[in-house]
């Protein structure tokens, strides 16, 4: 390289290139071959440290010759910071000659030091180090630098931790048959918890058992410990495979919240099986990226269940993390402080010390700072996320210019064309900084980083604060990006040249994907992180937020959980709505990619059908995304769902987030605001408490051995009381996850005995009153203890009951209509009434209104009264039987709901005013309760039947029995304005034209019409009365012709380009309904399928519309089952089932029939490919089955089912 060794290396050459060929060793596979080329075994060079009493030694020797003793001490410098005392060889200055002067000094110590050997004044070991090359003194001194460090590790660990040790295997002993909190260790940095842990880890199964199953982790010393999706994997796994237990499904490690739940589980599984203890050991929580500056860390248990321990280690001081523990582990007893060593205890290790543990190294060189300045260093804000490799570090060296200009400042790089941090130089660097590095596995490479606290803020303090921090991550963003690798070259002024020159640094290329399934996954993790420090934003924007090949490469590789990290790290930092769109289109699309995988052709599906909306009115970012998303679906050699608009909810609305849980179906919900948690209660007994801000389980409450009735958030959120079908009521702590209290309410096993169905907390007092049909509890929320039973009469069961605060009371109605009153402190009847209102009709049910002291009470025949104490009075008549009845928060308006969900009411409490409002079937809808009762916003997407809605503030969750997913809607988003709405359809009953332009269905209210929806613009174009339902819908594209089947048995066939020459054709026989039809697929024929019949027309080309012949064939099927899907092919071929899963083929010319093999329940749907070689057949069981019908017998079958819902609906196809 031009540069003369002893400039460079400070006489360490011979040295360093020994070390390099032994870290050649022991990095590489193997096998390793040395070769030495010449006669001799290597030279002699001079020791580089004498230690002081070998120094006097040898100085004695030689006082009798003072120009040999004057060459020595000129060239050895004392050392004051060393212990003991040592002499250290200094490089030559700028221009001295030093070969001559080396040779000499090398036999003046020769010499002196022969004479002290003769003398017995030092060893021969001693003496070796004159006379013995590097090499064969660096092959003898291994072994002994390993024992040293085996001595110094005992020492110090035996001297720092005994005392300590005892208290914690006491504490320990004493929690192992108890709930009990984890333990904190906490001290300053390098006080020695790290120590402590290991030698706690190592003592555990003498603390505890033998048997004990300790898991150890050190945090931050590798990747899946530095954050806490990885670190739950590997401790569940672990934990899992130690006790035998089944390992952690797929779909749970799919999603973080999921692993969350099943640790927490996991838990009490081990606890409640009565295995051998546990213990968890998490050293260093500093080092987990999630937990700094967290509100709260929603994955740590802050109870552990007997056997359970969980001991973690923090550093105190202004780091954050042991704050953010102490606000969630509110015991004091659960801190043990590590302290430093008292003087005594000091000087003791420094006594026990070896050797070479008590040397201090010189100061490195400058070259040593450039180095570190791209180490990455936490906790944070880190210059870098992860690491960086040693290739990676000799890359970004040799593109920092000014770090290439301090190397060249006195001579001239040896090549013209390129420019390369100098390789020996680094040598010399990884040699500085051995002590101060770290190196952990991350992504298969071996990252280097900063392994001292103390050091990381200085180096942060002098080097990476202001304008600095922004020129080095510039550098990095542009190693990763690649700006300057493949031959570009990037032009440098050398001091010593005087003329930019323009050359190659010759570093790494960048390619997002290294192969078809190989991705770069340093580039995916660093170059977001760097761009955005080094004020890069609009390359940020468009290389990484906004490219659809970045964004589909990070997800496949990593997931959508680090898709949507990089997300969150940025879009704080950046204004800018469409980042916020794209940002909140990614969190929409999470439920899919977690139930099916991340797969290419389902993220650029799920994207361009959320993103569709808005490709016009934000074109920079969000249109160029769908512009990407089309041309990748244009190139696409395999069969993908090719949105043609926007159809998925969109970002922007109301649906916050979809989340789901390791249990069954939801049973209970109920909201927390002021602590932003959502209590969740579910079939399978177990609570789950949500952060609805961190969008995290924080607790599983493990408890209850039967379903989850009803829960009761109060205290300000701070506490629930939840009611199962065990007969237990249990109060629960919700910031700390503890059980409080326990109560048995009575109840017997007999499951004929009526369930509790209703909680009332009346926090003034501190009671509690739990309701079933024949009794009612009081409980103390404070003992536990009983304040009263009520008794009801069996034969006339309550049916609804309320506690009215401001009167003191309870009021409950029964099935007959009697209503009751009862004194709310002391349990005393006061008085009882029939109502007067009321005649033959059963309660369904009620809600209270307390500032009036009475209770509306809906009724199976559609009725609703108001009940005081005194009287009761009818407000309103349904027409069917009431399901649902809400009152406003001022408590003016109600609002009631009939059993079938197709009409409800609005009106005063106060006063006559009155609207009536037609929702649609199953779904949550949001009305304002005005005099219009205008429909605000229908919420879509569910995806189950809703049976459970809770609103806290401008939230409501929605939930189903038939799901463990929940949905969270933000109803102040209702009153914004909407991008256009896709075709407002529920029935599944749809067809399409004109390349999917428009969409055809019954219209909603009024199902005798047709909508005609203009999906470019959202909005309906137009409608074809029908006068009849329709049952279902046909479109022939090349004949222009939409076919309607209608209830009467009547088909009409309407013109597509005009409303003139409607088709009429009518039933064979008089008002029987039609139940499918078909086309096939030349649109030549159509089939029409009744009850147990079906018809076969021709259509024929015809002027100025196609003509339709027939019938051609007519069959029965002489089934007592009704037809419920057909297909017909072009040989008049028709492929017909039943309602009982019973599949035939028939053929029309020869009168034949084919039974295949029938399907488990009902055939929901039946399609002819486009060949017409293949069928495919689904049913309602979520079975799909594919057949060859040559062969007439199944080819595949699919199984395919979501949270219990199957997807083949009548008319998928």
């Amino acid at each position: 390289w031009g540069i003369r060794n002893t400039e460079v290396t400070d006489l360490l050459t011979t040295e360093l290139c020994l070390e390099e060929v032994d870290w050649c060793w022991k990095t590489s596979i193997g096998p390793a071959f040395v070769a030495l080329i010449g006669d001799q075994y290597g030279p002699c060079v001079i020791p580089s440290r004498i230690d002081e009493k070998e120094w006097e030694v040898l100085r004695a020797r030689l006082t009798a010759r003072p120009s040999d003793l004057e060459l020595v001490a000129r060239h050895f410098r004392r050392d004051e910071n060393a212990v003991p005392l040592t002499y250290i060889l200094q490089a030559p200055g700028t221009g001295e000659a030093c070969e001559p002067e080396e040779a000499t000094l090398t036999s003046v110590l020769r010499s002196g030091a022969q004479e002290a050997r003769r003398l017995g004044l030092i060893t021969q070991e001693q003496w070796q180090r004159y006379h013995r090359s590097e090499r064969k003194k660096k092959k003898e001194g291994r072994k002994e630098g390993r024992k040293e460090g085996r001595k110094e590790e005992r020492v110090c660990v035996c001297v720092c931790v005994c005392e300590l040790l005892a208290r914690l295997g006491q504490q320990l002993r004493h929690d192992d048959s108890k709930q009990h909190t984890p333990l904190v260790l906490f001290g300053p940095p390098g006080i020695g918890k790290t120590a402590l842990m290991c030698k706690l880890a190592e003592q555990m199964p003498r603390l505890l058992g033998h048997k004990t199953v300790t898991v150890l982790r050190l945090l931050g010393t590798s990747q899946m410990s530095s954050d806490a999706r990885g670190l739950l994997k590997s401790v569940c796994f672990q934990v899992c495979l130690a006790y035998g237990l089944p390992l952690p499904p797929a779909q749970v490690l799919d999603a973080h919240t999921r692993v969350v739940q099943f640790f927490h589980t996991l838990l009490h599984t081990v606890s409640c099986r009565n295995f051998e203890s546990l213990v968890l050991l998490l050293d260093a929580m500093d080092d987990v990226d999630s937990v700094r500056h967290a509100r709260r860390v929603p994955w740590l248990p802050l109870n552990c269940p007997p056997r359970v321990h969980l001991i973690l280690s923090a550093c105190s001081g202004a780091l954050g993390v042991l704050d953010t523990l102490q606000r969630v582990l509110l015991d004091p007893e659960a801190y043990w402080e590590v302290k430093p060593l008292s003087g005594n205890q000091r000087q003791e290790m420094i006594q026990h010390l070896p050797a070479w543990a008590k040397k201090r190294e010189p100061l490195p060189h400058q070259e040593v700072m450039a180095a570190v300045n791209y180490v990455p260093q936490s906790p944070t804000p880190p210059p870098f996320r992860h690491g960086l490799s040693e290739a990676e570090l000799k890359d970004v060296l040799s593109l920092d210019d000014e770090v290439l200009q301090a190397v060249y400042r006195d001579w001239t790089p040896p090549s013209k064309e390129l420019l390369r941090f100098p390789p020996l130089l680094w040598v010399r660097l990884r040699r500085d900084l051995g002590y101060y590095l770290a190196r952990r596995p991350v992504d298969g490479f071996t990252l280097l980083a900063i392994a001292h606290r103390q050091l990381v803020e200085v180096v942060r303090e002098r080097y990476l604060s202001g304008s600095e921090r922004a020129k080095r991550h510039g550098v990095l963003a542009d190693f990763f990006s690649g700006t300057w690798s493949q031959g570009t070259k990037k032009l440098i002024t050398l001091p010593l040249v005087g003329k930019p020159l323009n050359l190659d640094r010759k570093v790494a290329p960048q390619p997002l994907w290294f192969s078809d399934t190989v991705a770069n996954l340093r580039k995916l993790k660093e170059l977001p992180y760097h761009l955005l420090h080094s004020g890069r934003l609009e390359e940020l924007k468009q290389e990484v937020l906004g490219s659809m090949s970045w964004i589909s490469c990070r997800g496949i590789s990593g997931g959508i959980e680090d898709l949507l990290d990089d997300f969150d790290l940025c879009a704080p930092h950046l204004d800018s709505p469409e980042v916020g769109l794209v940002h909140e289109a990614l969190q929409l699309c999470r439920p899919a990619v977690e139930l099916r995988g991340m797969e290419r052709s389902l993220l650029y599906t799920e994207l361009l059908a959320r993103l569709h909306f808005f490709a016009t009115s934000h074109p920079a970012l969000v249109g160029q995304l769908c512009q990407q998303a089309q041309s990748w679906f244009q190139l696409c050699a395999h069969p993908v769902l090719v949105p043609l608009g926007g159809f998925l909810q969109p970002p922007g609305g109301p649906l916050r987030a979809t989340l789901s849980g390791c249990h069954k179906g939801i049973t209970a919900m109920a909201w927390g605001m002021e602590e932003k948690l959502l209590v969740i209660g579910t079939q399978d007994g177990i609570i789950a408490v949500w952060d609805m801000e961190e969008q995290h389980v924080i607790h599983m409450l493990t408890g209850h051995t039967g379903e989850v009735r009803c829960v009761k958030v109060f205290a300000k959120g701070t506490l629930a009381i939840s009611a199962s079908k065990d007969y237990t009521l249990r109060l629960w702590n919700l910031l700390t996850g503890q059980e409080k209290f326990t109560i048995w309410d009575g109840g017997s096993k007999n499951p004929t005995e009526p369930q509790i169905w209703s909680l009332h907390v009346d926090e003034a007092h501190k009671v509690v009153y739990s309701a079933s049909a024949s009794k009612i509890n009081a409980w103390n929320l404070e003992t536990a203890e009983p304040v009263f039973h009520i008794l009801g009469d069996a034969s006339d069961p309550w049916m609804c009951m309320a506690m009215l605060a401001s009167q003191a009371t309870l009021l409950t109605v029964s099935r007959d209509g009697v209503v009751s009153l009862w004194s709310s402190a002391t349990g005393k009847l006061q008085g009882q009434q029939h109502m007067s209102s009321i005649k033959e009709e059963t309660p369904t049910c009620a809600v209270s209104v307390q500032k009036q002291g009475k209770l509306v009470t809906g009724f199976s025949n559609g009725s609703i009264s108001l009940v005081s104490s005194k009287e009761d009075r009818l407000l309103e008549k349904l027409p069917d039987a009431v399901r649902f009845l809400v009152v406003s928060e001022d408590e003016s308006l109600l609002a009631a709901g009939s059993i079938k969900l197709s009409f409800g009411v609005v009106r005063k409490l106060i006063g006559t005013r009155r609207c009536q409002i037609c929702p649609p079937v199953l779904l949550p809808q949001v009305w304002s309760l005005s005099e219009q009762g205008t429909l605000l916003d229908i919420l879509e997407g569910v995806g189950a039947p809703v049976s459970l809605l809770a609103r806290g503030g401008a939230l409501v969750a929605s939930a189903s029995l038939q799901s463990s997913s929940f949905k969270v809607w933000d109803l102040s988003n209702a009153h914004r304005s909407r991008v256009p709405a896709p075709f407002l359809d529920r029935t599944g009953l749809t067809a399409v034209s004109h390349n999917g332009s428009y969409v055809y269905f019954p219209k909603i209210g009024d199902k005798s019409k047709v909508t005609i929806w203009d999906l470019a613009e959202g909005e309906e174009q137009d409608s074809l009365d029908a006068s009849s339902e329709v049952r279902c819908l046909e479109v022939a594209e090349q004949r222009e012709l939409l076919f309607t089947g209608l209830v009467s048995g009547v088909v009409l066939v309407f013109p597509l380009n005009s409303r003139q020459d409607v088709i009429c054709i009518p039933p064979p026989e008089a008002r029987k309904a039609i139940h499918c039809m078909s086309l096939s697929k030349c649109e030549d024929h159509l089939a029409i399928a009744y009850d147990n019949m079906v018809l076969v027309l021709d259509i024929a080309p015809g002027d100025p519309c196609p003509v339709i012949n027939g019938p051609r064939y007519t069959f029965y099927t002489q089934l007592p089952e009704t037809i419920s899907s057909v297909a017909i092919l072009t040989d008049y071929r028709v492929i017909y089932s039943m309602t009982n899963g019973d599949l035939f083929l028939y053929e029309c010319a020869n009168s034949k029939t084919f039974p295949l093999e029938a399907h488990r329940s009902r055939v929901a749907c039946v399609e002819v490919s486009h060949k017409e070689q293949l069928v495919v057949s689904g049913s309602e069981d979520a079975l799909l089955r594919l057949w060859d019908l040559q062969a007439r017998k199944w080819k595949f079958e699919m199984s395919y089912t979501v949270d219990g819902v199957s997807p083949c609906w009548p008319g998928c196809s």
